[in-house]
């Protein structure tokens, strides 16, 4: 964990747009691979994540498939209804929003909760102040001035993806709960969230009024319907039965790896093969998958893939 003096480097600030969104707004990022808190970061990161994914894989949503079969679970179930409403939220700025202290108050609470006084013979209390050393001490440079991170921290280093996801934790248990009672669907992927609702639009917007207003610093970009997007599926409820077909944003533009580029063969066939595969697991209709396809061929036809490739 203890930095080399010939390698260490201070970090810089620079941003990344997200055409995605509105506005175009930008992400900030501090390049951490060789600032001096970097190997603390690491080594708690590999001592907490896999704590932190064991206690809440009931809440967390791996990718798109696994979102599927929560959904096909809960229609065979019954719950999924003609009512039924489909609802997402996104967290504005989640890790360069949460505070420093209460996010490791927070980190405590989760470790004690779930029987850790020890990680690894590592006393809950030293990884308090390792914490605090990788989030405090969180200095970079940015137009040749420097600064320091005073909340949470830096969103390029290991372990704030984790402690901001353990602050998550926190916070969405109150809405967990309420969900569970009712049979409803609930599922985070990092600073996305889908859950479904039987309740009347007025109790469903009441719900996401009321986690809007857990924290100060957390803001959620909300949508509600019987159809919507969540990462790369479109789910639709069509009067009680589930439908999903392949999303793709507005902003995601025709490209995949270039055929001409120089990379081994096997890169290519793996990237059409994962193409086909996800629309063959996401598409519920014909004619969906068969629009997804024709998309695909375009696509790789485009990028310079000859048609044995993808026919």
């Amino acid at each position: 964990m203890m930095p080399k003096r010939e390698t260490v480097q201070l970090a810089y600030l620079y941003f990344i747009p997200k055409p995605h969104k509105a506005g175009t707004p930008l992400r900030p990022i501090v390049s951490s691979m060789s600032m001096p808190t970097t190997g603390i970061s690491k080594f708690l990161d590999k001592l907490i994540r896999p704590i932190f994914d064991k206690h809440t894989r009931s809440t967390t949503i791996i990718d798109g498939v696994d979102l599927i079969h929560r959904l096909e679970t809960c229609t065979t179930n019954g719950y999924l209804k003609p009512k039924t409403y489909l609802c997402t939220f996104d967290i504005t700025d989640q890790y360069t929003m949460l505070p420093q202290e209460e996010s490791l108050n927070i980190l405590i609470e989760f470790l004690v909760q779930h029987g850790y006084q020890k990680v690894q013979n590592i006393p809950i209390d030293i990884i308090r102040k390792l914490a605090l050393i990788v989030i405090k001490k969180n200095v970079f440079v940015y137009e040749k001035k420097f600064y320091r991170q005073v909340i949470v921290g830096a969103m390029g280093s290991a372990f704030t993806l984790t402690l901001a996801t353990i602050f998550m934790w926190k916070w969405q248990r109150q809405l967990v709960r309420r969900l569970e009672v009712s049979n409803e669907i609930y599922g985070r992927y990092i600073d996305d969230i889908f859950f479904t609702s039987n309740d009347s639009l007025e109790s469903t917007d009441q719900i996401l009024d009321e986690a809007n207003n857990f924290h100060p610093n957390i803001k959620l970009v909300r949508q509600i319907g019987r159809s919507v997007p969540f990462l790369d599926v479109f789910i639709q409820n069509s009067k009680g039965a589930l439908k999903t077909s392949v999303y793709h944003k507005e902003a995601a533009e025709p490209y995949v790896v270039p055929f001409e580029s120089d990379h081994p063969g096997h890169v290519f066939r793996n990237t059409v093969d994962t193409a086909i595969t996800r629309a063959v697991r996401y598409s519920t209709a014909l004619s969906e998958f068969e629009e997804e396809i024709r998309q695909l061929k375009l696509m790789f036809l485009y990028n310079g893939y000859p048609s044995r490739h993808i026919d």
